[in-house]
């Protein structure tokens, strides 16, 4: 979903398409069996952007938003992926606030991040908004769900107010401005290289860029941004 229909009501935003239908679609036949190319199926950052990753490791960042459905389509592929990287691509998930109303989402994910609780509540939070049609959209809400999780609301809601969460929400959006993240799902590569489903024409063919411009790193050490 583009950054601009953000702006649109919640009803406009639910029938809106990121990249038209072909976002989620087989791309035309052109696009298929070339290397990717620069400037039209992934940009190289002007500045190169802040990477957690070891010395050594490739960081990869997923730009997400847990209310978007693209990128709730997008998490089993991306999940499935994850799995078959060579050991030196580190995946770093990070929520997007294109508006102040999505912070409460990103200090969701911060939250189960810093109770270890990724792998268990991740998918479950895209399920509760887009299968439940729940609304997880401010901090009451959010506890509530959480504790019908098996998490303790008090330690929950702590953490939910803590400086480290408030502070990784402010990396969080500082990354997506230097990557220059225009919509969701989107990928960042070693703080050097973007792609997305619109650049690439698909969130499949995003990822198969995103593994040519990680071999492209492993080749120029030299180049890779620093944190």
């Amino acid at each position: 979903m583009q950054r601009r229909e953000f702006s649109l009501s919640a009803a406009t935003v639910a029938a809106a398409t990121w990249g038209g239908a072909a976002a989620l679609s087989t791309p035309p036949a052109h696009a298929q069996g070339k290397a990717p190319r620069e400037g039209t199926d992934y940009l190289v950052l002007d500045k190169p952007a802040p990477v957690e990753a070891a010395a050594g490791k490739i960081e990869v960042v997923e730009f997400f938003w847990y209310s978007c459905s693209h990128c709730n389509n997008f998490e089993p592929m991306l999940e499935a992926w994850s799995k078959k990287v060579p050991k030196d691509v580190v995946l770093r998930r990070t929520p997007v606030s294109f508006r102040p109303d999505f912070e409460p989402q990103q200090r969701l994910y911060y939250v189960i991040e810093s109770m270890g609780l990724v792998d268990q509540l991740h998918k479950k939070v895209f399920h509760a908004i887009h299968v439940e049609k729940q609304s997880l959209n401010n901090a009451e809400l959010i506890a509530a769900w959480a504790e019908k999780q098996g998490v303790n609301k008090a330690k929950f809601t702590e953490a939910y107010n803590s400086f480290a969460v408030v502070t990784k929400v402010r990396k969080a959006t500082q990354l997506q401005e230097s990557y220059k993240v225009d919509g969701v799902p989107a990928l960042g590569v070693a703080g050097r290289y973007f792609t997305s489903g619109s650049l690439a024409q698909t969130m499949e063919r995003a990822l198969a860029v995103t593994d040519y411009l990680t071999e492209l790193t492993r080749k120029t050490p030299s180049a890779a941004a620093k944190s």
